[in-house]
């Protein structure tokens, strides 16, 4: 079965007036019952881009709640193709994200060991240093170091925990690492 054939051309006139309907009662059941007709689509272009069923589809249901705000704000002049070019940019920057993500992490996994095992050999003091100097961060520093390294939470997940927005989560712990080398350092030198 295929989802759209030449025959089932777009109501571009239905489209219109469900999205004016949707603009002027903020009625979510109108806007469903539109994006319902694209989900294949929406589906479909997630596949392309994202590679997984199941990252699709949840990438469906997000680019559901972006279009709640975006169809009220953009100008629309044919929703299937709007619909088609917010669904590819949601996917590009997904996989933007996954990247940077990535090479952060690996690049923070790099750096982790020379904070949190220093070189001398004795570990029980080093753990107690190391605490001492966690308790001179800030209590967001702190929150989001434990978080990121010690519960293991990538960067969404501790900004979804704390309420921080993601670029607060990453200057947390750029500065708390960068605070506890420092607490660390000073006091190996004494």
């Amino acid at each position: 079965m295929t989802w759209f054939s030449k025959k089932d051309k777009p109501d571009e006139a239905g489209d219109d007036a469900l999205l004016q309907s949707y603009r002027a009662s903020g009625n979510l059941a109108v806007l469903g019952e539109l994006y319902q007709k694209y989900m294949p689509l929406v589906y479909g272009v997630c596949l392309k881009y994202l590679q997984d069923e199941e990252q699709s589809k949840d990438a469906v249901m997000q680019i559901f709640e972006e279009l709640i705000v975006k169809a009220t704000r953009h100008e629309v002049k044919q929703f299937r193709s709007w619909l088609y070019v917010l669904s590819r940019n949601f996917c590009l920057m997904q996989l933007r994200a996954n990247k940077k993500m990535e090479t952060l992490s690996i690049d923070n996994i790099m750096e982790l060991p020379l904070v949190l095992h220093p070189e001398d050999n004795s570990s029980e003091a080093s753990l107690q240093q190391l605490e001492k100097c966690m308790q001179k961060l800030s209590a967001e520093q702190q929150r989001s170091i434990d978080l990121f390294y010690i519960k293991e939470k990538c960067y969404n997940e501790v900004a979804e925990l704390t309420g921080y927005t993601l670029k607060e989560v990453k200057s947390y712990i750029q500065n708390g690492k960068r605070n506890l080398k420092i607490c660390l350092d000073n006091n190996r030198e004494h």
